[in-house]
């Protein structure tokens, strides 16, 4: 019987918990930077033209932009530190996307104007919605 040591525990422990980064994570990443970059520049837009007239809704479209900046990062770096930091963003995104969602779909006058998050994403396919779903699923899986 093989004598078992450190190099075959962490051979093992590799292929029960794969690298946040790799296979269908680099997929993640690039979807979460796509966002990073769709949510981004709309929120520069629209602050920077018609801020007056829907400030709440365009200072959630920053904030998305930011947390999905933050996500896409986090999820592209390795480390148990930055697993907790890609699981911290992606948690606020799914509380983000239902809050905002549910909020604009019962209070429309506080949304005249659409965020990423509104009505849980439906100007993008829905994919805010289940995307943090997505990302959570992946990180259980990859835990460090």
């Amino acid at each position: 019987m093989p004598e078992e040591t450190e190099e075959n525990t962490v051979d093992t422990a590799a292929e029960t918990h794969p690298d946040k980064t790799s296979g269908p994570g680099r997929i993640l990443v690039a979807v979460y930077a796509i966002f990073a970059l769709a949510a981004t520049s709309r929120a520069a837009v629209q602050i920077g033209t018609k801020f007056h007239e829907a400030p709440l809704a365009y200072a959630l479209s920053a904030f998305a932009a930011v947390v999905y900046l933050l996500a896409t990062v986090a999820l592209a770096r390795r480390g148990a530190g930055w697993w907790r930091v890609a699981l911290v963003a992606c948690g606020i995104e799914l509380l983000g996307v239902l809050t905002v969602g549910t909020f604009s779909l019962f209070d429309r006058e506080a949304f005249p104007h659409a965020t990423v998050w509104s009505v849980y994403g439906q100007g993008y396919l829905f994919i805010p919605l289940v995307l943090p779903v997505i990302g959570l699923f992946w990180l259980r899986r990859t835990k460090p």
